[in-house]
C-alpha cells in the first residue's frame, strides 16, 4: 500500500509489511527503517507523517500488535530528514488514542520504538 504524506506528497511514500527481525538495519537514508511496538499490551492501529502541511492518512494497513514490528520502505529518494509522527492507539472503547507527536531525523532512524509513553529511535 503507497500512501502520500502531505508536504512529502512528491517525496516520499511509504509501504509497510510485517516481517521478521532483520539481521542488519538500515536506516530512512537507505530507503526503509523498522517499526517496533514495544508495549505489553497495547495495540498500534495508526502511523502518521505531517510535513508541514497537515497529518497524512493512516500509514498501517494492518494493526500493530505488542511485540511486533514492520518495515516501512520509502518509494522516493528525496525529502527532509526531519520529519514529525504521531501514533495512535487502540483504546479501551474501540477507538483511536493518540499519542503527542514526536519529530525524528528519518534519515538517521534505523529503528523507531513505539514505548508506553514515547517514541524513540536509533
Amino acid at each position: 500500500m503507497m500512501k502520500s504524506f502531505g508536504f512529502l506528497a512528491a517525496a516520499v511514500a511509504a509501504t509497510l509489511t510485517a516481517t521478521a527481525p532483520l539481521m542488519a538495519a538500515g536506516t530512512g537514508q537507505e530507503g526503509y527503517f523498522q517499526i517496533y511496538n514495544n508495549t505489553d499490551s497495547n495495540t498500534v492501529v495508526g502511523f502518521y507523517t505531517n510535513g508541514g502541511d497537515g497529518w497524512s492518512d493512516n500509514w498501517l494497513s494492518n494493526r500493530l500488535a505488542p511485540g511486533d514490528d514492520v518495515r516501512a520502505t520509502f518509494h522516493a529518494n528525496t525529502g527532509p530528514c526531519e520529519q514529525t509522527f504521531q501514533v495512535g492507539w487502540l483504546g479501551t472503547d474501540g477507538g483511536e488514542v493518540l499519542d503527542d507527536p514526536v519529530s525524528i531525523d528519518i534519515c538517521e532512524a534505523s529503528n523507531v520504538y513505539l514505548d508506553d509513553n514515547e517514541m524513540y529511535y536509533d
